[in-house]
């Protein structure tokens, strides 16, 4: 099964990619499209998921979007990447938690070609680093199956402003905070969005 690479350098408005990604889920359930892996940024944008809560938002002034992704609310901009998907399970093992646990490998595996040491947690969907006695998100993953077709996808924090999450509780979680790669480790990540393809296409060509 071929995987079209789709790469965006100039910010994608966040409406804009979601209706370019269900319209994706279609053509490829007519199969008349290949499956796709498209790595791009958003304007600064919070979004909340289909189980996130009014009370997670701290700053009442903030515009949140609503959208049908698993999990909550969270940030999406500059100095972010994000990596959607859209890729047929029904040609793969029809196994959600599976498909999770392959999008978390990716992530770790990269991380550790950078030597960064991270984790993925069962109960809170993510992958974090422990930073002293901190626990810190540094990679959100959002996830809709519909017939099969697994489609939005995950964001690393790169170098964004942090400052960005103290309007909201990220993902819902109170107890532990959020990070970037250049908070943890300074060091070059211009390689990074062909690191995250070649391990994408590892775990995911057939």
């Amino acid at each position: 099964m071929k995987i079209k690479i789709k790469i965006s350098r100039k910010p994608v408005e966040y409406s804009k990619a979601i209706k370019y990604l269900e319209n994706r889920v279609k053509l490829i359930q007519r199969q008349k499209e290949e499956e796709l892996l498209w790595i791009c940024n958003h304007p600064s944008t919070y979004t909340a998921g289909v189980s996130s809560n009014k009370y997670e938002i701290l700053d009442k002034n903030i515009n949140v979007i609503k959208t049908n992704r698993g999990g909550k609310i969270t940030w999406h901009g500059p100095g972010q990447k994000i990596f959607y998907f859209v890729i047929d399970l029904s040609k793969r093992d029809k196994d959600i938690r599976k498909f999770v646990k392959i999008i978390e490998n990716i992530i770790l595996d990269t991380l550790k070609e950078y030597k960064i040491n991270a984790f993925a947690d069962r109960k809170n969907v993510g992958i974090w680093v422990q930073k002293k006695s901190k626990i810190l998100k540094l990679a959100a993953i959002g996830i809709k199956v519909k017939k099969w077709i697994a489609y939005h996808g995950f964001s690393i924090n790169i170098d964004n402003d942090l400052q960005k999450y103290k309007k909201i509780i990220p993902c819902g979680i109170r107890n532990r905070g959020v990070t970037n790669l250049l908070e943890i480790k300074k060091q070059n990540f211009k390689n990074f969005d062909n690191i995250i393809i070649k391990n994408f296409l590892r775990y995911l060509k057939s």
